[in-house]
C-alpha cells in the first residue's frame, strides 16, 4: 500500500538527525554494557538487551546511509530515545537498588519491562520502513521485533516468587518469636536463603540495609505507611540475621566500610557546587539559588512545571528516575530543559557586581576528579536536553506538517496527511499536539478530496486522532466533519478508506452524546449496514463494532433494524470464516430491546438452530449472548420460538450443559430458559427433541 507513495518531503535542516542518532547509539551502548543483576529480573533484562542491540544496528545503518529522513522517521527515533532512556533507568534500578525490595516488587517491575517493550512497538508503528534505505535483513529484523513487541506478554520469574515467599515466611516466623525464642531460630536456613540473593558477608548486609533505608525514605512521601512498614520489617529482619551471623569486630569494620561507601555514593550524586571545596556566599538572593542544591545557579533551566533549576542538579534528578517536579511533586508532561536566559543574565550581572565566580572552584588535589565528574554530568545533562528537545520536536513536526496541509502542493498534502496518519498512531500526547497544531480542520476538508490516497490518509488520521478523548469533541465540532466521514463511509474511493471511516464512527460514538447525533444523520446507519453486507472481513468488523456502539442508544435501535441489519448479522453468524460471530451476537442482543428487532428475529427460521450450535461450540462470550437472545425470544409471547427450540434434539442438552459449566451469567439465564421451556411443555404437552 505504501509503496505507491511519492518520495518523502524532507528538509535537510529540519531536525538534527545526526546528533539524535549519535545519542541513540551512545545510550544503547551504555545499556548493552551494563552489568545485569544476577538475582532479579534476569530473563527480562537479558531479553531487553537483545532488543536494544537489534535497534542499535538499525540506528547505525540509518547513520551510515547519511540521507535525509522524513519527519515521521525522526519522531520514531526520538520516541525510541526516550524509551531507551527509561530502559537504562529500569536496568539501573535493578542493578543498584535493594534486591529484597525488587523481589517484593517483582510483578510491578516485570510489568514495567512489559510496558517498555509495548512502547517500543508503538514507536515502531510510525517508522515508514518502505521509505528508508535499509538492507532487507535489517527490515526483516525490525519487522519481527515490531510484531513481537506488540504482542509481548508479562513474564514473572517463578524463582523470584519462590525466593520472595521464603523471605516472607522468615519474616512471619521472626515476628512471632519472642526475644528469647529468637535464639533458637534456624539461622543456617536464614543464611542459606539470603545467600541465594547475594548476601554473603556483613558488608553485603550493610549495603542492602542502606539501600532499604534509602527506599524507605523515598516511599515515605508516596508509598504510604504500609509500604514503609514492610520495608522497615525487612530492615529489622536483616539486622537481626546479621547480628547473629557475624561477630562484633567484623560488624564494626563493616559499619566503617559501609559509612565510607554511603559517603562516596552521596558525593557521587551531589552537585559539584555542593562539594566541600566550593566557596559559600551567604548573600546570594533566594531567586538565584537552585531549589535542589541551594547553591547559585550557574546554568538555570526551566522544566515543564515552569520552575527553574540548575541544569546539572535537575539533570541528575531526572536521570535517577524521577518524573516529577522537585518543588511541586507534580508529574512532568515532558523532560525538556529550556535555558532561562533572562535569569542567567541577571545572575551574571549580580556575580560581577559581587565578585562571585561563575566557575566552580576545586581544590588542587581533587581538580582532576571533579573535572571528570563535571564533564560526566554535563554529558548526562546534554543527553536529557537532546532527548527532550526531540520530544519538543513533535510540536515542531506537527506544525511543519500542518503547514504543508495548508499551503503545499497536492503531493506535499498527500505526504503530510500520510505522516500525520503515522504520527497519530503513537501516543496520546502526540495526538493532542497534532490537534493543537490545527490539523483537524484541514484533514476534514480533505475527506472530500478527489485524490484517493489523500482521502484515505485523512480519514485514517482522523480515526487515529479520535482515540484521544478531547479530540473527539474537536472533530465533532469541526464544520462538515460528520458529513465528510459519512460520505467516505458511503462512497469512499478505496476500501480501506470506507473501513476506517466506519472505525472512526465507532471511536467518535464512544461518547454517549454523540451516539444520538451520529445515529440521527440520515446516511450514517444505512452506510454502515451496507458495509456490513458488502465489505471485506475487516470492513464488516468495523461496521459491526460501530453498529454495536450506536445501538446502545435506544433511538438508534429501530433504525438499525429498518435498514436491514438483522438478516446480514444472522448471515455473519452462519459464516465460520467471518471471525466476528461474537460481535454480531452482541448487536443482535441489543436489538432485542426494540419491538421491531424482536419480531424480525422471531420470524427467522434459521436463527434458533444457529444459536443452539453456538451454545454448544461458541466462545464464552458467544454462549452468553446466545442464551440472552434465546431467552429474550422465548419470553413474553415467544411460544413459537420455544416450540422450535424444544423440537431441536440438541437444545436441551446444550442448555443443561451451560447451566452446569457456563459462566455465572450464562448459568443463570440457562436455568431461567429451562424453567420456561418446562412450563411450556406442561401447558402445551409438546414433546422434547
Amino acid at each position: 500500500m505504501d509503496a505507491d507513495l511519492p518520495p518523502p518531503m524532507v528538509s535537510t535542516g529540519f531536525l538534527p538527525t545526526g546528533s539524535l542518532l549519535e545519542s541513540l547509539i551512545h545510550i544503547s551502548n551504555e545499556v548493552m554494557s551494563m552489568e545485569r543483576n544476577a538475582f532479579v529480573q534476569v530473563k527480562n533484562a537479558s531479553t531487553m538487551m537483545r532488543r536494544i542491540k537489534l535497534l542499535s544496528s538499525l540506528y547505525e545503518e540509518i547513520q551510515e546511509t547519511n540521507t535525509p529522513l522524513p519527519p515521521s522517521s525522526i519522531l520514531c527515533l526520538t520516541e525510541l530515545f526516550s524509551i531507551v532512556q527509561r530502559v537504562k533507568l529500569l536496568m539501573q534500578g535493578c542493578q543498584e537498588g535493594s534486591v529484597l525490595w525488587s523481589l517484593v516488587q517483582t510483578e510491578a517491575i516485570s510489568s514495567q519491562f512489559q510496558g517498555v517493550v509495548n512502547e517500543i512497538g508503538k514507536a515502531l508503528d510510525i517508522l515508514p520502513l518502505t521509505l528508508l534505505d535499509l538492507t532487507a535483513d535489517t527490515k526483516e529484523q525490525v519487522e519481527l521485533l515490531h510484531k513481537q513487541a506488540r504482542r509481548v506478554e508479562l513474564f514473572v520469574d517463578n524463582r523470584e516468587i519462590q525466593r520472595r515467599e521464603e523471605i516472607f515466611q522468615l519474616m512471619a516466623i521472626t515476628n512471632e518469636k519472642t526475644e528469647k525464642e529468637k535464639g533458637y531460630l534456624d539461622y543456617r536456613k536464614l543464611n542459606e536463603v539470603f545467600s541465594s540473593i547475594g548476601l554473603a558477608t556483613s558488608f553485603d548486609y550493610d549495603q542492602e540495609i542502606s539501600k532499604l533505608r534509602a527506599e524507605s525514605g523515598k516511599q515515605k512521601g508516596t508509598g504510604g505507611l504500609i509500604v514503609v512498614s514492610n520495608i522497615d520489617n525487612l530492615i529489622s529482619l536483616l539486622s537481626s540475621v546479621k547480628s547473629m551471623l557475624f561477630d562484633d569486630d567484623e560488624t564494626d569494620k563493616t559499619d566503617h566500610d559501609s559509612r565510607q561507601t554511603m559517603t562516596s555514593f552521596s558525593n557521587h550524586h551531589s552537585s559539584p557546587s555542593s562539594s566541600y571545596s566550593q566557596p559559600t556566599f551567604s548573600n546570594i538572593p533566594d531567586e538565584f539559588r537552585c531549589p535542589i542544591s541551594l547553591d547559585l545557579m550557574r546554568d538555570p533551566v526551566i522544566i515543564a512545571s515552569g520552575h527553574t533549576y540548575n541544569r546539572n542538579s535537575i539533570a541528575q534528578w531526572i536521570n535517577s528516575g524521577h518524573q516529577t517536579c522537585p518543588k511541586t511533586g507534580k508529574r512532568l508532561i515532558h523532560m525538556a530543559l529550556i535555558p532561562n536566559y533572562a535569569l542567567k543574565c541577571l545572575i551574571h550581572q549580580w556575580s560581577q557586581e559581587n565578585n562571585v565566580p561563575l566557575i566552580e572552584a576545586t581544590s588542587p588535589s581533587s581538580s582532576k576528579t571533579n573535572y571528570t565528574k563535571r564533564k560526566s554530568m554535563e554529558k548526562e545533562a546534554n543527553h536529557v536536553s537532546a532527548t527532550d528537545t526531540a520530544i519538543s520536536a513533535i510540536k515542531t513536526t506537527a506544525e511543519f506538517l500542518v503547514g504543508k496541509l495548508a499551503t503545499g502542493s497536492t503531493d506535499d498534502q498527500r505526504q503530510a496527511a500520510y505522516e500525520i496518519r503515522l504520527l497519530a498512531k503513537t501516543g496520546m500526547e502526540d495526538r493532542r499536539i497534532i490537534a493543537e497544531a490545527g490539523a483537524i480542520p484541514f484533514l476534514v476538508a480533505f475527506l472530500g478530496s478527489d485524490d484517493a490516497r489523500n482521502q484515505e490518509n485523512s480519514v485514517t488520521a482522523l480515526l487515529n486522532l479520535s482515540i484521544y478523548e478531547n479530540n473527539k469533541v474537536l472533530i465533532m465540532s469541526a464544520a462538515g466533519a460528520i458529513d465528510g466521514v459519512v460520505n467516505v463511509l458511503q462512497t469512499g474511493k478505496t476500501t480501506e478508506a470506507r473501513e476506517n471511516a466506519a472505525a472512526a464512527i465507532f471511536s467518535l460514538s464512544m461518547i454517549d452524546d454523540y451516539k444520538a447525533v451520529i445515529g440521527a444523520h440520515p446516511r450514517a446507519l444505512p452506510a454502515l449496514v451496507r458495509l456490513l453486507g458488502d465489505g471485506t472481513a475487516a470492513g464488516k468488523k468495523d461496521a459491526v463494532t460501530a453498529l454495536f456502539n450506536l445501538a446502545v442508544c435506544g433511538e438508534n435501535k429501530r433504525n438499525v433494524v429498518v435498514w436491514g441489519a438483522i438478516p446480514l448479522l444472522i448471515e455473519i453468524l452462519m459464516d465460520d470464516k467471518a471471525g466476528i460471530t461474537d460481535d454480531a451476537l452482541g448487536v443482535l442482543a441489543l436489538l432485542l430491546g426494540c419491538s421491531e428487532g424482536l419480531e424480525e428475529m422471531r420470524k427467522c427460521r434459521v436463527l434458533v438452530p444457529c444459536l443452539i450450535d453456538l451454545l454448544r461450540f461458541g466462545s464464552r462470550k458467544g454462549k452468553e449472548n446466545s442464551i440472552t437472545i434465546l431467552l429474550g425470544l422465548c419470553k413474553d409471547g415467544g411460544d413459537e420460538v420455544a416450540k422450535r427450540l424444544l423440537l431441536n434434539p440438541w437444545s436441551v442438552p446444550a442448555l443443561q450443559g451451560l447451566a452446569m459449566d457456563g459462566s455465572s451469567k450464562a448459568r443463570r439465564k440457562a436455568d431461567a430458559l429451562l424453567r420456561l421451556l418446562k412450563r411450556f411443555c406442561v401447558q402445551t404437552r409438546t414433546p422434547v427433541g
